[in-house]
């Protein structure tokens, strides 16, 4: 999906009153920020309309908000860092109306280069009902603070929600422009690219736990990539289709069909498809997840004891796919290698990240899990490119048509 859309950088916003969807679902502890990488990947859009001269109106949801607006979920932390961030106040609209009078004198009071945050959009409770419910008002109130909007919360850009792609309707009807930020445009571009015009050899990596959550990925992948590779736990779902043993070890026997079909249909496309060739197992699960304690053992994947657990790729394995990537020059990578919250299964998904970290490919992390780990590993810095939405980068690989995106205006 090459990028035709409006950017920030299309914006004339001196004196314009422009609201910017973020992504600030950040993770709390105490009500402290304990990773601010959201906040600092929205930097840029935010510091471009300030210099122009916009009054910008900053949304974002946080957290799920299953039982109501709590003040576990209000984005008071996030303004605060972002003030910090910025090096100017942010004012924060704390009503859970969210659009309410106190946002709308909030707005009205503002001069150019001021930055308002409304609060948490969830608290609403119509922000993720379908636009024809009352999403659509909610929407519309959003709309009627603002003269522009720019979406940049490509972590939410699969969702076809009020602030999301909603609102879009109603700056269009009041003459505006809809736009994508600095954020939106690098994942579109890193992503698309990857996808629709890679540089070959392109080699896709797959993990994670279920083949459910992957199959379309891996049905649109297997046409665009050389070599698919398959890690984690969908790779015994693969490997119990070829008729290996597999033991204690996850499995989804409903789509044992599926995989084979995968199987074949890599060989008719002349691809290499990878799965392991050795494992890591242990009696069970670790309980707790990071238990270092466990104790375990490799074994050859396709004699895995009936009482074992597969847990993490082998050796063998971890050679073979760090092979397979040393000559790529592309590489998307979705999911880890095994349970790499723990010490002693975190070996396989280290060892892809590490191979990853030394190629001269364009590297490209799918967020999730995958982020997770290669911040977690520190192999970060390495990357080309880590994406901020573990779904939305799923979706997109799918070939999916993002509701985000595709709402922003064309050039």
């Amino acid at each position: 999906m090459a990028l035709n859309k409006k950017t920030v950088d299309d914006l004339s916003v001196q004196g314009k009153r422009v609201l910017v969807r973020c992504d600030f679902n950040v993770p709390l502890k105490n009500g402290e920020i304990t990773d601010e990488t959201r906040i600092v990947a929205a930097l840029p859009t935010i510091n471009k309309l300030i210099s122009g001269g916009a009054k910008v109106i900053l949304c974002s949801h946080l957290g799920k908000v299953k039982n109501g607006p709590n003040e576990g979920e209000s984005l008071a932390p996030v303004a605060k860092r972002l003030s910090e961030k910025l090096g100017k106040e942010v004012n924060f609209v704390a009503d859970y109306n969210v659009t309410g009078e106190a946002a709308t004198a909030a707005v009205n009071a503002m001069k150019e280069g001021d930055v308002v945050l409304l609060q948490n959009t969830r608290f609403r409770g119509k922000e993720e009902t379908k636009p024809t419910e009352a999403g659509e008002a909610f929407a519309k109130e959003l709309a009627d603070l603002a003269d522009d909007y720019v979406c940049d919360a490509f972590g939410s850009s699969h969702r076809a929600h009020a602030s999301v792609s909603v609102v879009t309707k109603y700056i269009k009807e009041k003459g505006g422009s809809n736009a994508v930020g600095y954020l939106m445009q690098k994942e579109i571009d890193f992503l698309g690219n990857a996808v629709e015009n890679p540089v070959r050899p392109f080699v896709a990596i797959l993990g994670g736990a279920k083949v459910a959550d992957k199959l379309n990925v891996i049905n649109n992948l297997l046409e665009k990539c050389d070599t698919l590779i398959i890690g984690g736990g969908m790779a015994f779902t693969f490997l119990k289709a070829q008729g290996c043993e597999i033991g204690k070890s996850l499995v989804d026997d409903e789509k044992l069909d599926y995989c084979k079909e995968m199987i074949a249909k890599a060989e008719k496309l002349g691809k290499k498809l990878l799965l392991p060739v050795d494992t890591v197992v242990a009696d069970s699960f670790p309980d707790p997840i990071d238990n270092p304690s466990i104790a375990v053992a490799t074994v050859d994947s396709d004699k895995i004891p009936a009482d074992k657990e597969g847990l993490d790729i082998g050796d063998k394995t971890r050679t073979l796919y760090a092979d397979a990537v040393k000559t790529a020059k592309t590489v998307v990578w979705n999911g880890p290698m095994g349970v790499f919250e723990n010490p002693v299964l975190a070996e396989g998904t280290k060892a892809v990240a590490k191979a990853l970290a030394e190629t001269e490919a364009t590297t490209i992390i799918g967020g999730g899990d995958s982020a997770a780990a290669v911040n977690q590993l520190g192999f970060a810095d390495k990357m080309s490119h880590i994406s901020t939405g573990g779904g939305a980068s799923l979706e997109f690989l799918e070939g999916k048509e993002l509701p985000g995106v595709y709402a922003a205006d064309n050039r």
